[in-house]
């Protein structure tokens, strides 16, 4: 059996570069060598031509002188005499090429009699030059054959010189070319080479993956999305790795409670009373809250929460909202302080923002001190509503101001799943704030406590 040869992209570059330039070679080539033959023939013709002018001259004052043409029948020598004076003292402004006539030529008289000549046939298509006296009379005819061909050994000999250094050339030229084609590709499918590499290894599950991306080419800007495509990547498999360690842990503690609550109960060491059927349904609560976060923040993360957007207010939403909290805040001895303008109208999904409300409040609610308190506030800039939920200590430092949003993160890890709640609430909201084109960031409040600031985009239009 044959096995089907694979050609790589670097021989196939390679080979359309090369035929590229053999074409170019090869057509340089023959056009080089048409143009010197024709060339080289017509300087041939065009110095016969002028010897045929400057000879049929000379004829015609040779013939005044004589008479007639008895002194040139069949006297080659003397017309080689002419010639060779006419090109030892040519005229000034005449330049003849060397070495004389390539091709053969006649001297005729006026009856048609070849005087001087070869005894083949006249051409009839040679050219033909008059002798013609000063009185106007045409006494004769010089006739040189065309040059279809070159005659001469030393005509020859050079042609064949030129077509050696040519092809000399020709091949010189594809040895470098080749050497050039094969260096170009290797150097332009590098970069091809390093992404085929890295791909197979993000493939293969290695997200630390990078390839070297220095250019500022398409190659260069398609080296830095795979980069970022890999860090994406890489980011996303640690979040999920972190993600279901975080939700195994949570769920690990208010399942294990349950599990020793019925166990004891199962056991007789305690008693089914409805103090234990509350703290039973405590846990329960909790595991449910749990989940139902978790399937809010997936919802949230794959954009498949249910967004109606439309004209809305953000003034009696936050209204609404905080009356719901009212009485809860003064349970725990905390004030809830609203500073709103008359209205901030905005265009958004009401229902979604009174839940990123709602888990504000609730997240200050649950980290306040008693003894303080919570202030929200709303301002409009140009382009945009800015609400701002600032409370009293405990703070915050620096470093968790980083990760406040980040999911299962507790600013304050000592507080127990009952108050501290699931840690997905402000992942939540950020999802939500980020699905209105907005943005929210924590920071230190002049309080001393936390405050988060909710950027969401208005036009008036």
């Amino acid at each position: 059996m044959f096995t089907k040869l694979r050609i790589g992209i670097t021989a196939k570059l390679f080979a359309a570069i090369f035929s590229t330039c053999l074409l170019v070679v090869a057509t340089m080539h023959l056009g080089v060598r048409l143009s010197f033959e024709h060339g080289f023939i017509d300087y041939i013709k065009k110095g016969n031509e002028q010897r045929l002018v400057m000879l049929s001259d000379a004829l015609s004052d040779q013939y005044e002188q004589h008479g007639n043409w008895d002194f040139l029948r069949h006297n080659n020598k003397l017309v080689f005499q002419i010639l060779h004076s006419l090109e030892q003292n040519p005229d000034a402004s005449t330049h003849l090429p060397p070495h004389g006539w390539r091709t053969p030529f006649w001297v005729i008289d006026q009856q048609y009699h070849v005087m001087i000549g070869p005894r083949g046939p006249i051409p009839p298509e040679g050219t033909r030059r008059n002798i013609t006296t000063s009185d106007g009379h045409i006494v004769g005819w010089v006739i040189g054959s065309p040059p279809e061909r070159l005659t001469r050994s030393a005509d020859i000999n050079f042609e064949q010189q030129q077509k050696r250094t040519s092809w000399i050339i020709v091949g010189l030229t594809m040895l470098l070319a080749a050497l050039v084609t094969w260096l170009m590709s290797r150097g332009l499918l590098a970069p091809v080479k390093r992404l085929v590499e890295g791909t197979h290894r993000l493939a293969a599950g290695d997200f630390s993956s990078r390839v070297q991306a220095s250019s500022r080419d398409e190659l260069g800007r398609l080296g830095q999305d795979f980069n970022r495509l890999a860090g994406t990547l890489e980011k996303n498999e640690s979040m999920r790795r972190a993600f279901m360690a975080d939700i195994s842990h949570e769920l690990r503690t208010p399942l294990a409670i349950l599990r020793g609550e019925l166990e004891a109960i199962q056991d007789s060491v305690r008693q089914l009373t409805p103090a234990s059927i509350v703290s039973l349904q405590g846990e329960v609560a909790t595991l449910t809250k749990l989940v139902d976060d978790v399937h809010q923040l997936s919802l949230s993360d794959e954009g498949a929460l249910a967004y109606r957007k439309c004209k809305t207010d953000l003034v009696p939403l936050l209204e609404v909202v905080a009356s719901n909290f009212t009485s809860r805040f003064s349970a725990h001895g905390l004030t809830l302080t609203l500073r709103l303008p008359e209205q901030a109208p905005l265009f958004g999904d009401p229902d979604r923002l009174m839940q990123l409300m709602t888990n504000l409040i609730e997240n200050s609610l649950r980290y306040t001190d008693a003894g303080g308190g919570l202030t929200i506030s709303v301002s409009s800039q140009p382009g945009q509503r800015t609400v701002q939920f600032e409370d009293t200590p405990p703070g915050i430092t620096d470093e968790q101001r980083q990760q406040i949003f980040a999911r299962f993160y507790r600013a304050e890890s000592s507080r127990n799943r009952a108050s501290g709640g699931s840690g997905l609430g402000l992942a939540i909201c950020q999802n939500i704030v980020e699905a209105h084109d907005g943005s929210i960031m924590a920071d230190h409040a002049d309080a001393g406590g936390v405050k988060i600031t909710v950027h969401l985009p208005y036009h008036d239009n």
